[in-house]
């Protein structure tokens, strides 16, 4: 099996959606435009999927993922296919899923909806972390939370000159999800840590340097990259790895990189609460001034507090968790956070970052010192003691 490169009511609702969604395929008109947003193109011995949202940056809905995940079911069984590529169109590989159809869905009290998504796409997410086929994702633009989720667990993740990554959820009330739970705790040192409770930014070279990407090269060689891998005819991963070789290149990141900062970095943010790294960041700019800690200091402050400390736990409980039960215990925290039950930040962080865009979210708490360890806590259980977890086929296909 291909593994990841890293050293009651609710239920009735799936299945009567999945009912839904199948019958409303059959409809000609329905079909089409279902098919119309994850487009498929194939060479020789490959499959590939093209995410066809460009207008809204190639943002995940759920019959999006749906589709891929029909896809890539079939092309697994099709012993024709060797190969399978994933790429969006436009400007974005894609900035993650759609949180301003879940913003509206919950001020709608549609919390069903909301959760209807999150399971299609960790179900997809698992789907594409045991894949028993190569698999290459082309992170040529804006690859963002969902975004990564539906290509890092895969095979091979190629980025280019114009790749601008982040899991940027702490800016909008929320916490990283879609397996980045799993895999930023498996980055080197405690970039992990930066990289989900700040939402920097980061290009395609650092991606090389973290581990995010596997490969690198300019966007203009795309063409030549997918005309070659899917004409290789094999699912051997090693044939695959040669030909992304062939067309890759040396890289390295700039000197205004935070990576220039590793030890800083790794000193601040290995530090056990979310005071204490403040605390050390601000110990640290204090003496050196130096523009990286200001710069880290002002997007903590920004983010909310909640989301801060339930990030930090996610990510330090993932480091020792297995990729199935990191994506189990991401669905309990997003349908916490969804649920408004604890606090509105989701919602709040969304309307002052993308709906109104005044960038002036009022957080609740407002500040660190009044989120209690309970709140955290209750964030990483099920919504109610009878609400199903997330079901993930582990046995089916961790057995073969």
């Amino acid at each position: 099996m291909q593994r990841l490169k890293f050293s009651s009511s609710s239920l009735l609702k799936r299945f009567l959606y999945s009912r839904s969604f199948n019958s409303l395929t059959t409809n000609d008109s329905l079909a089409d435009k279902f098919q119309e947003l994850v487009l498929v193109e194939g060479i020789a011995g490959s499959g590939t999927a093209i995410l066809n949202r460009p207008t809204a940056l190639n943002a995940l809905n759920t019959p999006m993922i749906a589709r891929l995940h029909k896809l890539y079911k079939n092309w697994e069984d099709d012993p024709n296919i060797g190969v399978v590529l994933l790429k969006g169109r436009g400007k974005a590989f894609s900035a993650g899923g759609d949180i301003v159809s879940i913003y509206n869905a919950i001020n709608k009290g549609n919390l069903e909806e909301c959760k209807e998504f999150f399971w299609t796409l960790c179900r997809f997410i698992y789907l594409l972390g045991t894949y028993l086929k190569p698999h290459v994702a082309l992170l040529d633009g804006i690859t963002f939370g969902g975004g990564a989720g539906i290509s890092i667990p895969g095979t091979f993740r190629l980025a280019t000159d114009q790749t601008i990554f982040a899991t940027p959820e702490t800016l909008i009330g929320y916490h990283p999800d879609a397996a980045a739970s799993f895999y930023l705790p498996r980055l080197p040192g405690h970039l992990g840590e930066y990289l989900a409770l700040t939402g920097d930014k980061i290009n395609g070279a650092e991606m090389m340097f973290c581990g995010l990407a596997t490969h690198y090269s300019q966007s203009a060689k795309l063409p030549l990259i997918e005309e070659a891998i899917g004409k290789l005819m094999t699912d051997d991963p090693s044939v695959v790895e040669t030909s992304l070789q062939s067309y890759g290149e040396l890289v390295q990141p700039d000197h205004s990189s935070f990576i220039q900062r590793i030890e800083m970095l790794d000193k601040c943010f290995s530090h056990e609460t979310m005071e204490e790294i403040i605390n050390a960041l601000e110990s640290e700019a204090s003496k050196t001034q130096d523009p990286w800690c200001i710069s880290t200091l002002k997007k903590l402050q920004y983010a909310s507090p909640l989301s801060l400390k339930i990030s930090l736990k996610a990510i330090r409980e993932g480091r020792f968790q297995t990729f199935d039960q990191c994506l189990v215990r991401e669905y309990r925290t997003s349908l916490q956070a969804w649920s408004r039950q604890i606090s509105n930040d989701f919602c709040e962080g969304v309307r002052a970052r993308v709906v109104d865009k005044d960038f002036k979210p009022k957080w609740d708490p407002p500040s660190l010192e009044l989120v209690t360890k309970d709140m955290v806590d209750q964030y990483f259980t099920r919504l109610t003691p009878l609400e199903p977890d997330l079901e993930l086929p582990t046995e089916k296909r961790e057995a073969i």
